[in-house]
């Protein structure tokens, strides 16, 4: 018995390239499965391709021309072995090679099963077919996947999309911004500076609803912002001081102003050379109804109106595009206007 024992040491040793007194009589088990499900010619075949991609069992009875239940239990034994793990993904779970952290005999030195995978594959004569097959049968992957999206083209912004969202895309493009101190003009409830808090240094948001501040100031302390002020004001009388601010920003709250051309004209105020003002309204509309239903001043604007009113004020560079529009009645359509103030 003891003579076997020693037998095995050696063995195993050998297999790891030698590490001496460094190993480990416990480890050796784990090794020895290692050798035992790799020596296996199919199981090999297995591991070669889970080492490319994660795969399923049906795609691999499709590359391996092997039956369901044959794979399947050559998997039960690889996994018990602890060399592959699974994930569930539909119906179905896909299988990959496991990490280095979950193959026993792994160290900083490296992969016992990755050496012998390398090794291996020289030698296994499928190994190049294989390969072929594999590629095939994620092309055919790749193209399911394409023929999704090829049918909901021009239906991915009316259909619902998990994770696809204004609020995410804006979040994401506010990080493309200079860090800077904004003025959110007719803030409401503070949606909208909240957002841009994200990336600015300071945001001063103003509205007429001392309400609607108290909103804001709820949703600010709940998030813990700080760089965020609201201030009870006037659109055409901004409590904010001259050219103190890089960006003034109107979103959906110029048509609730009696008189827009000076909102606009306070903009101008209160941006400091080459800032920009930037305003997202609803375009003219006919929808008579939006001043009793959202107590609106105006009926939209049309992009000459906006560039008029930019202009006579001295904002240049002004753009202006429609940017949405509502499929349902009475299908808004919102505004985008971007002007710059000359230094």
């Amino acid at each position: 018995m003891e003579m076997r024992f020693t037998l095995k040491t050696r063995a195993v040793r050998l297999a790891l390239g030698g590490c001496g007194s460094a190993c480990k009589v416990e480890v050796m088990p784990s090794i020895i499965k290692i050798l035992r499900a790799a020596a296996d010619s199919n199981r090999l075949r297995i591991l070669l391709l889970l080492k490319e991609e994660e795969l399923s069992v049906a795609e691999m009875q499709e590359i391996l021309v092997m039956g369901q239940s044959t794979i399947s239990t050559h998997l039960s034994q690889l996994k018990q072995a602890g060399l592959v793990e699974d994930r569930r993904t539909g119906k179905s779970n896909l299988y990959r090679l496991a990490g280095p952290e979950a193959v026993p005999g792994a160290d900083a030195g490296g992969n016992l099963l990755a050496e012998l995978l390398i090794k291996a594959r020289n030698e296994t004569v499928e190994a190049e077919a294989d390969q072929a097959a594999m590629q095939r049968v994620i092309k055919k992957r790749q193209d399911r996947m394409r023929a999704f999206f090829d049918n909901m083209a021009g239906r991915l912004g009316h259909d619902y999309v998990p994770g696809k969202s204004w609020k995410s895309l804006s979040a994401a493009l506010l990080q493309l911004l200079p860090p800077m101190t904004i003025a959110d003009l007719g803030a409401g409830d503070g949606s909208s500076a909240l957002l841009l808090s994200q990336s600015a240094v300071r945001v001063i948001a103003v509205d007429s609803s001392e309400r609607m501040l108290e909103v804001g100031r709820e949703q600010a302390q709940r998030n813990r912002l700080q760089n965020v002020e609201f201030r009870l004001g006037d659109m055409e009388q901004l409590p904010i001081d001259d050219a103190s601010v890089e960006l003034a920003f109107f979103s959906q709250s110029l048509h609730h102003a009696p008189h827009p051309e000076r909102a606009v004209s306070e903009a101008w105020r209160i941006l400091r050379p080459t800032g920009r003002i930037v305003i997202l309204d609803l375009a003219r509309h006919r929808f008579e109804e939006a001043r009793e239903l959202y107590a609106d001043e105006w009926l939209g604007f049309s992009e000459v109106e906006l560039e008029r009113m930019l202009t006579a004020v001295g904002f240049t560079a002004v753009e202006t595009t429609i940017v949405d529009r509502d499929s349902e009645a009475p299908q808004f359509q919102t505004v985008l206007v971007v002007g710059t103030k000359q230094a």
